[in-house]
């Protein structure tokens, strides 16, 4: 058998993650067995669909490197199609044409619910009623068995049986004749040859019903598996109050990809100890049947962590790439500065998200406002004014701009003023990156050019003579 898995989301907002996740696991299966990854959108629902929303999903998926085989197919194009099945379902007597009424309706579920009964139709319509009017409008309900169980082997949850009298004759078409969702998924499964039904557990009730329609039709029933839902730390669904939940939103937080499928591939799945995983050794070792039952808790931290994992271990010309992105988000144009992969590189171990980098890369650009308050009030004093002022003489006096001769000069500095290294070089630094944390005092200069280093001193030295003229006038 050939695997074929799918993943079909409804364009009613951005990629979350927990689609992503589902995607992920649905991509990871078919790629372990050499099946194919299809893409369904799911747009029937015609006033929450939106053409933003299917551009919001497909650049998700871009990013993550999610690649589909087939697709993406559209549900709106495909009305004809279940409009068949329907007359089918109808003229084989699994589907009648339902007349009541929305009061009626809502009249009878009051009902039951005072009753403490489980709402449901009555099946007043399934034995065939006249219809009230030429005109009146009608739905299409499927008439599910009234006796035995659904029973289906779940990859993820294992076996489950539902009773057929706690399931509805479900409605499959609505009076203005678009089909339902149940409706939808069965006929695209089929057409579309699908083997593996990888999905949420918010699905699962709606698995039964599926699998009855599939019987009622004669076609080959899929493999399911339902996986469980994701939370936040504080135990309930995760939502927009935990954070970012769109794929997109991670992008522009400063993710790398490759971080959040890790994340998301280790929600709710292990092998053993492991907690890095590059996408070969996913595809290798993923199997949906490891996935774990219980909910898979959301952690941030964790997400962290791994991402700074990624910024160190990626090639820098992989991190100078995505990290170009924002600077020019910050207003920098990289081309104008230091080259983009030194930076990258100096920078790797010094941040965990992107966004952090750009922040703390963005003295080798341009001048900052004013300096780390912190940072000058403890290094650019007047114990600082000597050393900086000899120090900058000695780097002006340089004929070339490189870390080895610049470092020598900060050495040679702190020698002649019998100081310690790092009475000369923090002073330096705090002037030069406007904070006391940055690379190695050579690169952090060598990065920043000649010009902008000496101008950063001159204002560092004008700092600590205003700093000693108030100290004095006090």
């Amino acid at each position: 058998m050939t695997v074929r898995t799918r993943f079909a989301p409804s364009p009613t907002g951005f990629l979350h993650i927990g689609g992503a996740r589902t995607a992920l696991f649905s991509w990871l299966y078919a790629r372990k067995h050499g099946g194919q990854f299809v893409l369904r959108i799911e747009d029937t629902d015609r006033e929450r669909s939106s053409e933003a929303s299917v551009n919001a999903i497909l650049e998700g998926m871009a990013w993550l490197g999610l690649d589909y085989d087939e697709g993406p197919f559209y549900q709106t194009r495909r009305f004809e199609r279940y409009a068949e099945v329907t007359r089918q379902l109808l003229d084989s007597g699994h589907a009648y044409k339902c007349y009541c009424s929305k009061e009626r309706l809502e009249k009878l579920r009051a009902t039951q619910m005072e009753n403490r009964e489980k709402p449901r139709y009555d099946g007043r319509c399934s034995g065939g009623v006249e219809p009230p009017s030429p005109d009146a409008p009608f739905v299409i309900r499927f008439r599910n068995p009234k006796q035995g169980n659904v029973e289906f082997d779940d990859l993820v949850r294992g076996r489950i049986s539902i009773s057929n009298d706690e399931l509805d004759d479900l409605i499959i078409a609505r009076s203005d004749g678009s089909p339902t969702y149940n409706l939808t998924v069965v006929v695209d499964d089929s057409d579309m040859r699908i083997s593996h039904v990888i999905r949420g557990d918010d699905h699962i009730n709606n698995t039964p019903r599926q699998i009855n329609l599939i019987k009622a039709l004669g076609l080959e029933m899929p493999v399911y598996a339902h996986t469980p839902m994701i939370l936040g730390d504080d135990g309930k669904r995760l939502s927009k109050r935990h954070g970012a939940v769109s794929v997109i939103q991670y992008r522009e937080d400063g993710f790398l990809p490759e971080a959040l499928l890790n994340y998301l591939v280790r929600l709710g799945w292990s092998h053993e100890d492991q907690e890095v995983f590059s996408i070969d050794e996913m595809i290798e070792l993923f199997d949906i049947s490891d996935v774990n039952r219980a909910a898979s808790v959301f952690n941030t931290e964790k997400l962290l962590w791994l991402n700074q994992h990624y910024i160190k271990e990626a090639d820098p010309q992989h991190i100078a790439r995505h990290l170009s992105h924002f600077l020019g988000r910050r207003g920098i144009d990289p081309a104008t500065g230091p080259d983009l992969q030194a930076v990258a590189t100096v920078q790797h171990e010094r941040a965990k998200t992107l966004v952090e980098m750009a922040e703390i890369s963005e003295f080798f650009y341009r001048d900052f406002a004013e300096f780390d308050n912190k940072s000058a009030k403890k290094h650019l004093k007047a114990a600082a004014q000597e050393p900086l002022e000899k120090v900058r003489a000695a780097l002006a006096a340089l004929d070339g701009w490189e870390p080895e001769p610049i470092y020598a000069v900060v050495t040679a500095v702190a020698e002649s003023l019998e100081l310690k290294i790092g009475k000369v070089a923090q002073p330096l630094r705090v002037a030069v990156a406007g904070r006391a944390a940055s690379p190695g005092i050579d690169m952090t200069l060598h990065l920043a050019g000649r010009e902008a280093c000496l101008r950063r001193v001159d204002r560092a030295l004008e700092y600590i003579r205003q700093r000693i003229e108030q100290s004095e006038s006090v």
